[in-house]
């Protein structure tokens, strides 16, 4: 089975490829020669996820499925959520994005937080949406250089250590897009020929 992943993020590829099954080949938006930037104008995760899936598959007649992620700070009202990637600015600067949400914690002091993926599948004529989250903190300064985002910054219930220095195969099993990725494979296992 052929898939596209609708994402320019290699980090993000790379992370689903390992939690797919072989029999599934994926595929970049580079792969199929789409360089362009799909404008996420949703105002919440779920429809900012089908939005990038459903250009892909009109524009090229492909199956496909997106996600959108969001870091969800209880301090901050659930902030920055939908607007995770661009929070610091339309740079997109996972370092900058740190630093402006650290800047804005100093004085909080609850610090709990979780990321959520949500993942929309376009696959024979028909639309499935798959879930994921992870509970956590944000912790007072950066540790590990494992990852990307927000990685280094959370620190995930039941760990002492930020996604940032986990190692990936940890990583996967318990993040929020390691948890809608399962669900996902275990529902293209049931589909698939």
């Amino acid at each position: 089975m052929k898939l596209v992943f609708a994402t320019h993020n290699e980090h993000k590829l790379k992370e689903v490829q390992q939690l797919l099954p072989k029999s599934i080949q994926l595929l970049s938006l580079k792969d199929i020669d789409c360089f362009e930037e799909i404008p996420e104008t949703g105002t919440t995760l779920e429809e900012n996820a089908k939005i990038k899936a459903d250009f892909v598959t009109k524009t090229y007649g492909l199956d496909c499925f997106s996600d959108d992620t969001g870091l969800l700070v209880d301090a901050l009202d659930g902030k920055p959520g939908v607007y995770s990637a661009r929070y610091a600015g339309e740079q997109k600067s996972a370092k900058d994005n740190m630093a402006k949400l650290l800047s804005e914690l100093q004085q909080a002091p609850k610090r709990s937080a979780r990321f959520k993926t949500v993942i929309h599948l376009n696959l024979h004529g028909e639309s499935h949406t798959f879930e994921g989250t992870v509970e956590g903190m944000i912790t007072e300064k950066k540790y590990g250089d494992n990852g990307f985002g927000y990685d280094p910054i959370f620190q995930p219930e039941g760990f002492d250590q930020t996604f940032g220095e986990l190692p990936s195969d940890i990583k996967n099993s318990i993040s929020h897009r390691g948890r809608a990725v399962q669900k996902l494979v275990t529902f293209l296992k049931n589909v698939a020929p």
